[in-house]
């Protein structure tokens, strides 16, 4: 039987004819591995303690390292490097062929804690941030948002998604007959350490789901460091707030496009990702790695969650969902990168949010989890949907394929539907259904309501 030498990487691999996912051997490691361990960090603590390195030191020279990394990378006279110019592929040639749920079947399940929270969200002025602030505040949690409202979309947009949590927050009194302060809603930057200091100690959240970040494969790679800065200080410092103000569980937003052009049919966790194709996914490593430290060094309980296409109501502009139906409602060309083989594994709004709050009530030590429907799209069969939806056919421009796309995606959700028990419900032409209602109510039926 297979199980875990760490939360996300098997500590072995090992070939099996008669069966394509990755396992390994035995039940871990020996006794005499695990002395041989003990003696290494025993030695690596004298040399810190020589060396006169705190926790805290250690850490901000990880981080350091990090960027240093990705800034010397990204400086590169080549507008991308290929992993070809380091000569063969570092990943292992296994592949995951079909879900894997047998390596985790050894993992304990935490339970949820059931008892009402105090949650602050950063980035809940976007898409996934206000769906999930909004479910919370429905349940009862009360939810403190921090977002600094940055004009990568339409701001108007997500001043709107602030707005209906006002709403829903007063709703909720009204239904309870009571007048409790169940949203705070500050406007700033994670990386300002004052305005963040002020959020900790004024509110004191018991729980932080962290989904601030600088979204957009394509973006990230005209301008890089803004990504660096965002996502991977951005995440470093809201580690650190948690640390310092004793966070009970710390949810970390990540992304499919850590997987990069894996050769895996299914995206699995214990597959080894360090080959991003973006910095945008190259950012979003960093804070995976960065948060297994604080975990380890702090004893924090955090969880990345690796989110795959999310579209849905109040969708990002920037998404081809929400693109591909604003330009055919209102007959628009659309641009179709490739030859439309392309595949994504969509997930409705409603399932990733299901996901994101099942994380925050499970304090896992250190996990990571795809969050995805399990099944691929591809960019055809997507298209023709939204156009049996919309009512309309759509115009099409072919264009070439986009340096840092991946050819496809689809998540292994074999090991969030074992340890949060996640389940997708909504599958694809539901979700388009649901979402093209959604913008025609929203922006009118030919879209003539759409901001100028």
């Amino acid at each position: 039987d297979e199980t875990m030498s760490s939360p996300f990487v098997p500590h072995k691999r090992v070939s099996n004819d008669t069966d394509s996912s990755f396992h390994q051997e035995g039940n871990g490691p020996g006794v005499h591995q695990i002395s041989s361990k003990k003696k290494k960090l025993a030695s690596l603590r004298m040399m810190a303690a020589r060396m006169n390195l705190t926790p805290t030191k250690i850490v901000v020279s990880l981080v350091a390292l990090v960027l240093v990394i990705l800034v010397l990378c990204l400086e590169s006279d080549s507008e991308l490097i290929s992993a070809q110019s380091f000569g063969p592929s570092l990943r292992s040639q296994k592949v995951f062929t079909k879900p894997s749920p047998h390596l985790w079947k050894d993992i304990p399940i935490v339970p949820p804690d059931t008892n009402q929270k105090k949650v602050l969200v950063t980035g809940a002025g976007g898409f996934i941030g206000s769906s999930v602030a909004y479910k919370l505040l429905e349940r009862g949690d009360k939810v403190i948002v921090v977002d600094e409202m940055n004009d990568y979309y339409d701001v108007r947009i997500k001043e709107a998604n602030l707005e209906i949590l006002r709403q829903k927050a007063k709703e909720m009194n009204e239904k309870d007959g009571a007048m409790k302060r169940r949203l705070e809603i500050y406007i700033g930057d994670i990386n300002d350490h004052d305005l963040m200091k002020s959020v900790f100690e004024r509110e004191n959240p018991d729980y932080v789901c962290h989904l601030a970040a600088r979204a957009g494969v394509r973006p990230s790679i005209q301008d890089p460091l803004l990504y660096v800065r965002a996502n991977v200080q951005g995440s470093t410092n809201m580690l650190n707030y948690s640390r310092d103000y004793n966070v009970k569980n710390i949810v970390v937003a990540s992304s499919s496009s850590v997987y990069g052009e894996s050769g895996s049919t299914f995206f699995s966790e214990a597959e080894d990702v360090n080959e991003p194709v973006s910095p945008y996914a190259a950012t979003k490593r960093s804070v995976e790695l960065i948060s297994y430290t604080y975990h380890h060094l702090y004893n924090m309980n955090i969880t990345n969650l690796r989110f795959f296409t999310v579209y849905g109501p109040r969708g990002r502009p920037d998404m081809a969902p929400f693109i591909f139906i604003s330009r055919v409602t209102r007959g628009e060309e659309i641009e179709q990168y490739g030859d439309g083989s392309t595949s994504r594994d969509y997930t409705y709004i409603d399932d990733i949010v299901d996901g994101v709050i099942r994380a925050i009530d499970r304090p896992y030590p250190y996990q990571i989890f795809n969050l995805g429907k399990g099944s691929g799209t591809n960019l055809g069969e997507f298209i023709e949907l939204i156009e049996k939806h919309v009512g309309k056919k759509a115009n099409i421009k072919v264009m070439p394929a986009q340096p840092g796309d991946v050819p496809f995606t689809n998540a292994d959700v074999s090991k969030a539907r074992r340890l949060l028990g996640y389940e997708p419900h909504i599958p694809m032409e539901e979700g388009i259904i649901k979402t093209v209602a959604w913008f025609k109510e929203t922006y009118g039926e030919d879209g003539e309501k759409m901001f100028g």
